[in-house]
């Protein structure tokens, strides 16, 4: 797998794609979008740990040091966008500005500012996640010469501008005083959820996540229901039931072996949760595939 790109002079993207069964690397690099397929790789960035893989990516902000880790029974399959430093300002400029400021000023600097991303996970299924699945087809396909790689790259910015604004109107929905308030707590909020994420089929427990979050467990707690709409254990064993049942469709481990390996630590538990959230149990839905 090539050297991740550290920020770059020129306007043109780097696109990393590359399959690999095992890889570990650290250092920093430009504003980024990570997705992974067939199968999982996990984060090290500031105070987060992030999953990624079929279902969601990751944004990380340029210059954030990180570390990634792979290991796979198959290679996983990286396509990952980095930006050249200033074109997301540049795209900002252009959605701010008025027609007529443009004609007359088309070159102008950017407004001063970097852009301050949430680093978190997406889900890939959203608009910004779909365009990047599309692009990475047409990238993997040679479908894309340079002005066509410059157009998706564009587009990628702008959906991506879309969805930091969806963003900030999830933190200004949390009831604190000051926006720098909210916006810290967004942040912890989101350290403790990705690392459920993460880790969801290890014996974590909520004293761990609170204190992952730099959060006492009833801030935690408190600020995670309001955000998400159900408590931090309902979604890890959510989490827990939805791996479950992707293992025992698609793979021959026996019942109790899946349970285990979710992160159940009892197997009439796992089997009474399993058949209320689905209506059959585990032995029942095996059956039935």
């Amino acid at each position: 797998m090539p050297k991740i790109p550290e920020a770059q002079s020129s306007l043109s993207p780097f696109i990393l794609h590359e399959s690999r069964p095992q890889f570990d690397w650290e250092g920093s690099g430009s504003l980024s979008l990570k997705t992974f397929r067939y199968g999982k790789t996990l984060y090290e960035a500031g105070h987060g740990h992030f999953s990624v893989d079929d279902e969601r990516y990751l944004l990380l902000n340029e210059g954030q040091e990180y570390s990634l880790h792979i290991d796979s029974p198959v290679p996983v399959e990286s396509f990952c966008v980095f930006f050249p430093p200033g074109f997301m300002e540049e795209i900002r400029r252009n959605a701010l500005s008025t027609d007529q400021q443009l004609l007359n000023e088309p070159h102008a600097a950017s407004y001063s500012g970097s852009i301050e991303w949430i680093e978190r996970t997406y889900p890939m299924a959203n608009r910004l996640g779909t365009a990047l699945s599309q692009f990475r087809s047409s990238y993997i396909m040679g479908t894309l010469n340079g002005w066509g790689l410059e157009e998706q790259l564009h587009q990628l910015a702008i959906h991506m501008l879309d969805s930091h604004r969806e963003v900030r109107i999830e933190i200004d929905g949390l009831d604190m005083a000051k926006p720098s308030t909210r916006e810290e707590l967004y942040r912890r909020i989101y350290i403790g959820h990705e690392y459920i994420c993460a880790y969801y089929n290890r014996p974590i427990t909520l004293t761990e996540t609170a204190s992952i979050a730099h959060l006492s467990i009833n801030h935690f707690l408190r600020n995670y229901k309001k955000l998400f709409g159900i408590t931090p254990h309902q979604y890890l064993t959510e989490l827990r039931l939805q791996a479950a049942k992707r293992l025992l469709l698609d793979t021959d481990k026996p019942v109790t072996e899946v349970c285990y390996e979710v992160g159940f630590e009892s197997l009439g538990s796992f089997s009474t949760l399993f058949s209320k959230r689905f209506h059959t149990s585990p032995s029942q839905l095996r059956a039935k595939r």
